[in-house]
């Protein structure tokens, strides 16, 4: 696989030191709070696994899973929940963990459904961000890193479901996803 990419963007090391930045960061806002992280699936499950174990506050965890993507590189737009949280929000302090933001479409339409729901508190946790792509604006309070439009797989997030696997982020050659 490491031959379809064409350069690493971040390596193990690099994100290792992101994830535990992250979770002092979050560890100083939710002190004595009762915190509720949201996984979005499937991107999201190797940086909320390592960002979880280096919480030191007390939380409990839930996915969702939604799709706006499909099989290709574009957002649809179009939100689509596959799977809803298992537990009840209301009044709880959530914090959704995502692993990139680009149109910012799917984080916009979860928090205002978890909003809806009752939450006390929604904020979000990235891992990236990618700005330029953005068309809504959503407010993100805990961000791993800002990246530039390049289409990124490793680490949780994929090409049509492959190299989710790898453990470091690399920029996909673009003759594997234009093929």
């Amino acid at each position: 696989m490491k031959k379809d990419m064409e350069k690493i963007l971040f390596s193990e090391e690099q994100i290792e030191e992101i994830v535990t930045r992250m979770a002092a960061e979050i560890d100083a806002d939710y002190e004595g709070k009762d915190l509720l992280l949201i996984g979005v699936l499937k991107g999201s499950i190797l940086f909320m696994s390592d960002l979880m174990k280096k919480i030191q506050n007390k939380c409990r965890i839930d996915f969702m899973v939604v799709s706006s993507y499909a099989d290709g590189t574009v957002s649809t737009g179009r939100v689509n929940i596959l799977k809803d949280v298992s537990m009840s929000v209301e009044g709880k302090n959530l914090l959704i963990i995502e692993d990139i933001i680009d149109s910012g479409n799917t984080l916009h339409f979860l928090d205002q459904y978890l909003t809806a729901k009752g939450a006390a508190s929604v904020k979000i946790a990235t891992l990236f961000d990618k700005p330029d792509r953005r068309r809504m604006d959503v407010p993100v309070q805990y961000v791993g890193a800002v990246i530039p439009d390049e289409f990124i797989v490793g680490y949780g997030l994929d090409y049509a479901e492959y190299y989710r696997n790898l453990p470091y982020v690399g920029v996909l050659k673009p003759e594997i996803y234009s093929e």
